[in-house]
Order: C-alpha cells, then sequence, then structure tokens
C-alpha cells in the first residue's frame, strides 16, 4: 500500500514537469545550499508556489518526492516503512524533497534521522513558527530557511510577459504599462494561480482563506471556538494598516479572556494569514505593551473585502509595501517595526540593522495634496532627530524628487520603482 502511495506521488512529481513556471527570485539564494548537508526548508502560505519552487530548485537533480497532505501517507505508523517504499520506488536516489512536512507527526524527529544518514533534504511547509520551534530543539544550526511569499511585481510582470529593459524604464509608454498593471496587483494580489491562470481573484481568495483556516488552524490546534477564529480574521481583513490593542480587540469581537485572544492570533500568524507588527522602542517592555500593527500576507486579501478600492489605496499601498520588505529580508519586530516620534507622529516603516536604525519610510499615495507632503516630511524630521537616522524615505504613487526639508534630505521615489529596485 505505502509503495502505492510513493508511486502515486512520482507520477505527480512528474506531471509537474510538464508544465511551465514562473522563475522565482528566491532561487538564486536557494541554489547556493543545493549541494550542502543542511536542510533546505521552504516556508510560505499555501499555494504562494512553495511547491514549484523546490521542484525547480531540483530540476537538475534525480530526486523523489512525497506529499504529506495526502491523509493516507499520514496513516502511516511506522516511518521506516515509508523510507523502504521510497527506495523501492526511487533506488540510488540521494535527494529527497517532503512536501508539507509539518502535517506528519514527530516530523522533525523522522528528518534528523534520514539526516543523520547521509541524504539530501528539501522541505517544504505552511506554518511559520511551528516550524521554527521543532527545528530549534532537534535540528538546531543543521538548516537553511528559504521563504516563499506570492509573486513579487518583479514576478507578476514576468508573469504578464512583461520583462523591463534598463534602458527603456523612462520611457512614458512603458511607465504606463507598468503602472496599469501595478494597479491590477494591487487589487488582486500575487498569487500564482490569480495571476497565472487568470481566475477571479475574490473567490479564490476567499476559498483559500477559509481552507487555510480550517487546515492549518481549526484542525491542527483543535480550536474549539472556530466561528471565533473566523470572525477575528475577518476583522483584521477588514483593518489591514491599521493599530489595535489586545484589550480593545477582545472587547470588540467578545473573546473570553485576552489569553485566548492572543492564542488565536498566533495562529493565524502561524499559517502565514496576517502579519502582526511592533512598535519600535529601545525598551522592549515597551513594544510588548503598545498596540500593534496588523498587515495581510497578500493584497489580494485586502481588495476582496473593500467596498471603495480607490479610497483606501494608501492602506492597500503600504500592505504591499510591508510584505516587499519582508520579500527583502526583514524579519517583523526584528528587523522592521512602525514608530511613533514623542509628539505622536506616525512613521510607516522603521528598518533597523543590528542596534543600527537604516531607514525610515513613509508611504503616502497622493503626496501633491495640499499640507499632505508637509505631514509626512515633518514625521520623518522628528523621527530622524528621535533616532539619529538620517536615511529617510516616502514611497509615493508616481512623484521622484529629492529634496531638502528642514534641513534633512528627503527621497521621493514612485512605488513602482522601489519595487522594482533590487
Amino acid at each position: 500500500m505505502i509503495k502505492d502511495i510513493v508511486y502515486q506521488h512520482k507520477l505527480e512529481k512528474e506531471d509537474q514537469f510538464l508544465k511551465e513556471y514562473i522563475y522565482r527570485e528566491k532561487l538564486d539564494f536557494a541554489k547556493k545550499f543545493i549541494d550542502s548537508d543542511l536542510i533546505k526548508i521552504i516556508t510560505g502560505p499555501r499555494r504562494a508556489g512553495k511547491s514549484v519552487a523546490a521542484f525547480l530548485l531540483l530540476k537538475e537533480k534525480n530526486f523523489a518526492y512525497l506529499n504529506f497532505d495526502d491523509e493516507n501517507l499520514l496513516k502511516v505508523k511506522n516511518y521506516d516503512e515509508i523510507v523502504k517504499a521510497i527506495f523501492e520506488v526511487y533506488p540510488e536516489n540521494k535527494y529527497l524533497f517532503f512536501d508539507e512536512i509539518q502535517n506528519l507527526k514527530n516530523w522533525e524527529i523522522f528528518v534528523n534521522k534520514l539526516k543523520r544518514r547521509g541524504y539530501n533534504l528539501i522541505l517544504t511547509g505552511s506554518n511559520a513558527k511551528l516550524l521554527s520551534k521543532e527545528l530549534g530543539t532537534v535540528l538546531t544550526g543543521r538548516y537553511v530557511p528559504i521563504e516563499i511569499f506570492p509573486f513579487s511585481f518583479r514576478e507578476f510582470l514576468s508573469a504578464k510577459g512583461l520583462e523591463i529593459k534598463k534602458e527603456e524604464i523612462n520611457v512614458p509608454e512603458v511607465q504606463g504599462r507598468i503602472l496599469r498593471y501595478l494597479d491590477e496587483y494591487l487589487r488582486d494580489g500575487g498569487f500564482p494561480e490569480v495571476v497565472v491562470k487568470k481566475l477571479e481573484a475574490r473567490t479564490y481568495l476567499e476559498t483559500l482563506s477559509n481552507s487555510i483556516l480550517f487546515k492549518d488552524v481549526v484542525k491542527r490546534y483543535n480550536v474549539r471556538f472556530s466561528q471565533k477564529i473566523y470572525d477575528l480574521n475577518n476583522y483584521l481583513n477588514s483593518n489591514f494598516s491599521s493599530e489595535f490593542s489586545f484589550s480593545k480587540l477582545k472587547n470588540i469581537l467578545e473573546f473570553r479572556s485576552t489569553v485566548t485572544l492572543q492564542n488565536y492570533l498566533s495562529y493565524l500568524e502561524e499559517a502565514f494569514l496576517i502579519f502582526i507588527l511592533n512598535r519600535f522602542s529601545f525598551k522592549v517592555k515597551e513594544q510588548i505593551k503598545t498596540p500593534k500593527k496588523v498587515y495581510l500576507v497578500d493584497n489580494g486579501f485586502c481588495s476582496q473585502i473593500l467596498s471603495r478600492f480607490s479610497q483606501d489605496f494608501g492602506r492597500i499601498m503600504e500592505n504591499l509595501v510591508f510584505v516587499e520588505i519582508l520579500r527583502r529580508g526583514y524579519k517583523p519586530n526584528k528587523d522592521v517595526f512602525f514608530y511613533k516620534t514623542k509628539n505622536n507622529k506616525e512613521i510607516d516603516f522603521l528598518l533597523k540593522k543590528g542596534i543600527k536604525i537604516e531607514q525610515l519610510i513613509q508611504v503616502c499615495y497622493r503626496i501633491e495634496k495640499i499640507g499632505t507632503k508637509e505631514r509626512e516630511s515633518r514625521a520623518l524630521i522628528e523621527a530622524s532627530q528621535d533616532l539619529d537616522c538620517n536615511n529617510l524615505l516616502v514611497i509615493t504613487w508616481d512623484i521622484e524628487s529629492e529634496e531638502i526639508i528642514g534641513g534633512k534630505k528627503i527621497k521621493f521615489i514612485p512605488l513602482w520603482k522601489w519595487l522594482l529596485t533590487l
């Protein structure tokens, strides 16, 4: 029986290589480790392209493939039987690709045993923190993490057949096409099936969200009050790029305790549905106590609940910028925060490396509106003085300039150009 399952997965693997895929930018990083004895862990939300990335990474290798979303495989109690079946179907093979490995009970012990036997392991998982907790105890220092999010804007343009040449970047017609696609990207997001297969985004993302909530939250954590977690997710989806406090959220959604609320929030984070961002302070205690901001993993989730897309353009841009910051390797509440000055002026994003504040970023749709440039600039100047950081950036819709304001140099850059800058 197990051999039949493994053989079926082999047929699925072979079918995958008959399709064409968009090259993922993260593969350049991942390829550096393909022959390393480190375990390659590819994490990210469901349907973001983790499996495809792994297939592309292993394209030139002879590898075995198992998908642990298969419930029949999860019924196996003796994992040595799985290993035996793998090598019946894939003889003389040293590369093992295990998809959605977090579904297998005590998977980390199984994987560690295979690593000790000298196998090259590539794993994917749709759980952000569970993997890191398990890896921290069993596989400390013996793995490399690779995060795959929905398509970046550059990948989105590639899927649309638009390759941007450096010498054409300032041609008005080219910029017009980029802005048209950016409007679509902001509205529908970057989940590969929405982009490549041209599926109707709202219906697809509603189904995906419900599937993730059931499979990766309610079922995994045996959530007793499932309606509560659906209500919480819907509320956060409606209030992305906005501040919240645990106590206020508890009262609005009528949770019995703040502890239960915080547990449910962590489940949504671990399933890659949301990210919770702290307000920066040099005092960790203050970071924990002050209100948070919430962002969504893909802009399609933002716009599917908005009735008036244009009126929320600033929030939508801000969410997109946040996820792109994560793509560039910054970690929430470690390398990226939001900030409020002593006079309570908000900075959308504070980026840091180690103890050094690296950059302060504001996101603004209509910077040319009366009073807007002054307001955004004043906040940056105050924060610059608070934090001793002079790298000040405003991401706009289509305005580009560099100005000295209040003795500080502030750079203004269009969103599309910032997204395409590596």
